[in-house]
C-alpha cells in the first residue's frame, strides 16, 4: 500500500511474456482429483480482449459516513466471457485496495482508468491480464471512502474489512449490489461459483489477513504480501513509537476528495483512539487480527522481505505461528529485500507459483504444489533455497547470554549465565548501523555481546525475544535490542531506495494486453552492497511498559526493570567464521522516536538473555562456538541500514 515507509516503497507489480496455448480448460466440477495432464494447469483458452468488464456497487451494511443510507463500495470486474456463455462459472482473484486513484499500484504506480461508461479500462498490475484469460475473473475492489466508493477509511478497522468481506459475501450471493452506485438496479454474481482468493501487498495484504479473519465462506485462500497482522504493531513496539504521526495521517492520504469532506468524525476517532502515548486501546484492540487466527478457513501463501522496515517482519512471525496453532495451511516466502513485490524480485518463480497456487486452491487442480516444500528462503541475492517445513523441524529456541569482556560494552555471548553489568547512554543520533560497525570498541551508547568465531555456519529461523533487566537514570527509557551477523557478506541493499532492487527501463510481459492495459512492465534486477556486518533481526520497547505491555507508566530512577522484547522473525545463516552479536541500546534512529529524556541505563547480565531458535538447538551453537577459529575479517565497507524516513505502509 502506499504507506510511510521508512525507505521509498512503492514498487508495484511488473509482467512477461505468455505464450498462448490452446488446451481444455477444465472446471472444478470436471477436474480429474488424481491430476491428469490436463488438469494440472489452467492455460489462457480465452479472449482478453473480449473479457467483460463490468462495475457494481456492493452494500456494505455499514454507515460510516454517518448520511443515513448504507454505504457501497465500488467494484470493477474482468471475467472472461466465454464461461458464461457456456454456463460455466469462474472463481475470483480479488485485490481489495485504499490505493487505486490516490496512488497507485505497483512499480509503476499503476491506477485505474475507465471508458465513457465507467467500465475499467486498466487494472493494475498483472493478474487480469495473466489470469482472465485462464478462466478467472479478477476484482478490484475500492475500499470504503476511496476512489468510487461511499464511506470512510478507517485504516483496518470494521469499515475496511467489512467492505471487502460484503464482496466476498456477494459473490457467494449473501449480499446485494446494485449496478450504480445511487440507483436500485440489482446486480447478481450468477458467473461465478463464488471460489474467492485475495491477495495483496502492505495495505491490499493487511485488507486479506483481516477478511481472512472473520472467517467468512467462500474465501478459500488468501497472498498477503508485506502485510499488516496486527496495526497496533505498524504504529508502535511494546509502547515504543515506530512513527511520530498515528492513523488519521493515512486515512487522509487515502480518501477520495469527496470522502475528506465528509469524515471529518472518523477522522477524529482515529486521533482519539491512538494517543501517541503508546497505549494498546480499543481501537488498535479492533484492528488485531492475530487474535482471530482461529476464524480462518482460507489457506495462506505469505511473502515478505525479511529487511522490510516498513512493515516489519515481527507481522509474519506473529501471524504466521498464530496460523499455525489453529492448523491453518500455509506456505511462505521470505526475500532479502525490503518492502517490495515478488515479481519484482523473482518474477518468473513468483508467476508460476502464484498460478499453481491459484490453481490448486481455487480450481482445486492437483498440480502438487501443496506437497512441495513450505518456505522458500533468499539466502544471498538471487540464490534460493526451500525449506520442507519453516521453521524447520529441528529448531529449538535456545537461550543466550551475555557477559562482561575485556573492556567496557565488549563483552561475549554463550550459553552460561555470568554476573556483571554494562552500562550505555541513548543516543538519538546513532542508529543499529552505528551500533553493527562498532561492536568491536567501547563506544558509550551500546552494549554488545559477541560470541567467538564460528566454527560452523548456525542458522536462525523464527522469531527471536530478548529479556533484558535495565536500571534507568531517568523517568522515560526505550530500548532497542539486534542481532547481528558480523563479517563480510554481499546483500541486498534495501536501504537504498528501491529496498534491494533497481527497476530497469527493458519490459517483460506476462499475460494478453489491450489498447488501455498493457500486460508488459519495466524489468527489476537485484541491487546488491558489501557490508562488514548485518542486521538480522531487530526489536524495540518503551522500558515502562515492563510491567503491562499495553500500558506505559513513568520510570523510577535507580530501579531495576525487567521486560521482554519481541524481535523480528528471519531466516539467516550466520557463516563459518563470522560471529552473531546480540546489541543492547537505546533510541534506534529512524525506526523508533527517542523517549522524552535522554537515559542512562545499566545493564544486569545475570538477568538478561536472547532466546534465538536455532535449527538445532543448543547443541548447534555449542558444536558452532567450539574449537579454534580465525574470524573473518570486518569489510570496510560498514554495513547496510537506515538511510532516510519517507513514511508510507
Amino acid at each position: 500500500m502506499p504507506t510511510r515507509t521508512r525507505f521509498t516503497t512503492w514498487r508495484p507489480l511488473a509482467t512477461a511474456a505468455v505464450t498462448l496455448l490452446l488446451a481444455a480448460f477444465l472446471t472444478p466440477a470436471t477436474a480429474s482429483a488424481a491430476g491428469t495432464a490436463r488438469t494440472r494447469e489452467s492455460l489462457p483458452r480465452y479472449s482478453y480482449a473480449d473479457a467483460v468488464r463490468e462495475a457494481v456497487w456492493v452494500d456494505t451494511g455499514l454507515d460510516g459516513d454517518g448520511d443515513g443510507r448504507t454505504d457501497r463500495v465500488a467494484v470493477d470486474i474482468v471475467r472472461p466471457r466465454e464461461p458464461a456463455a457456456q454456463g460455466r462459472k469462474v472463481p475470483v482473484i480479488m485485490d481489495a485496495s485504499p490505493y487505486y486513484s490516490c496512488c497507485g499500484r505497483g512499480n509503476e504506480s499503476q491506477k485505474k482508468t475507465y471508458d465513457a461508461d465507467g467500465h475499467v479500462v486498466q487494472m493494475p498490475l498483472f493478474y487480469d491480464n495473466y489470469f482472465v484469460p485462464r478462466g478467472y475473473a479478477v476484482v478490484g475492489v475500492d475500499l470504503a471512502g476511496t476512489n468510487r466508493s461511499d464511506g470512510c477509511v478507517d485504516v483496518g478497522g470494521r469499515s475496511d474489512v467489512l467492505s471487502a468481506k460484503a464482496v466476498v459475501d456477494w459473490l457467494n450471493g449473501r449480499a446485494r449490489a446494485y449496478t450504480t452506485r445511487t440507483g436500485t438496479e440489482r446486480a447478481r454474481a450468477t458467473w461465478t461459483d463464488g471460489r474467492t482468493g485475495m491477495i495483496g501487498k502492505s495495505w491490499d495484504g493487511t485488507i486479506a489477513n483481516g477478511v481472512a479473519a472473520t472467517g467468512v465462506r467462500g474465501l478459500r485462500t488468501v497472498v498477503p504480501i508485506s502485510a499488516i497482522s496486527s496495526w497496533y504493531d505498524y504504529y508502535f513496539q511494546q509502547g515504543a513509537p515506530l512513527y511520530d504521526s498515528g492513523p488519521e495521517w493515512l486515512s487522509d492520504y487515502v480518501d477520495s476528495p469527496e470522502a475528506r469532506a465528509r469524515c471529518a468524525a472518523v477522522q477524529q476517532r482515529l486521533v482519539d483512539g491512538a494517543p501517541r502515548t503508546g497505549d494498546l486501546t480499543a481501537l488498535w484492540a479492533e484492528r488485531d487480527y492475530v487474535k482471530d487466527a482461529a476464524k480462518v478457513r482460507a489457506s495462506v501463501f505469505l511473502v515478505h522481505g525479511m529487511q522490510d522496515l516498513n512493515v516489519r517482519t515481527k507481522h509474519l512471525g506473529q501471524w504466521w505461528d498464530a496460523l499455525a496453532d489453529h492448523g491453518v495451511r500455509r506456505k511462505i516466502w521470505l526475500s532479502q529485500t525490503g518492502h517490495v513485490d515478488p515479481f519484482d524480485f523473482r518474477r518468473a518463480a513468483w508467476v508460476d507459483t502464484l498460478h499453481r497456487w491459484f490453481d490448486h486452491e481455487l480450481l482445486g487442480y492437483d498440480n502438487g504444489i501443496d506437497r512441495e516444500p513450505m518456505a522458500d528462503v533468499e539466502r544471498h541475492p538471487d540464490q534460493w533455497v526451500t525449506s520442507a517445513t519453516w521453521p524447520p523441524r529441528g529448531t529449538t529456541a535456545t537461550t543466550l547470554r551475555p557477559a562482561p569482556g575485556g573492556e567496557p560494552g565488549v563483552g561475549t555471548l554463550g550459553l552460561r549465565r555470568t554476573p556483571g553489568t554494562e552500562t550505555f547512554t541513548d543516543d538519538p543520533a546513532l542508529d543499529e548501523t552505528d551500533w553493527a560497525a562498532h561492536l568491536d570498541r567501547s563506544t558509550p551508547e551500546k552494549a554488545g555481546f559477541l560470541t567467538a568465531p564460528l566454527t560452523r555456519d548456525l542458522r536462525l529461523a523464527g522469531s527471536p525475544r530478548v529479556t533484558v533487566t535495565a536500571t534507568p537514570t531517568t523517568a522515560t527509557a526505550h530500548l532497542s535490542a539486534v542481532l547481528v551477523d558480523v563479517g563480510p557478506d554481499t546483500i541486498r541493499d534495501y536501504a537504498a531506495s528501491g529496498e534491494g532492487i533497481t527497476t530497469l527501463t527493458d519490459r517483460t510481459c506476462w499475460g494478453a494486453s489491450t489498447p488501455g492495459d498493457s500486460a508488459c512492465f519495466k524489468a527489476a534486477a537485484a541491487k546488491t552492497v558489501d557490508v562488514g556486518a548485518t542486521v538480522v533481526s531487530r526489536g524495540w520497547a518503551d522500558l515502562g511498559t515492563s510491567a503491562d505491555p499495553g500500558h506505559g507508566v513513568p520510570l523510577t530512577p535507580g530501579r531495576a526493570y525487567t521486560l521482554t522484547v519481541d524481535l523480528a522473525a528471519t531466516d539467516h545463516v550466520v557463516p563459518k567464521g563470522h560471529r552473531l552479536a546480540l546489541v543492547v541500546a537505546g533510541t534506534d534512529r529512524d525506526l523508533i522516536d527517542p523517549p522524552a529524556d535522554r537515559p542512562t541505563l545499566t545493564l544486569d547480565l545475570a538477568r538478561t538473555s536472547a532466546r534465538v531458535p536455532l535449527v538445532g538447538g543448543p547443541a548447534a551453537f555449542a558444536r558452532a562456538t567450539s574449537g579454534k577459529q580465525q574470524a573473518t575479517p570486518v569489510a570496510p565497507t560498514g554495513v547496510a541500514g537506515p538511510r532516510t524516513a519517507p513514511r508510507v505502509p
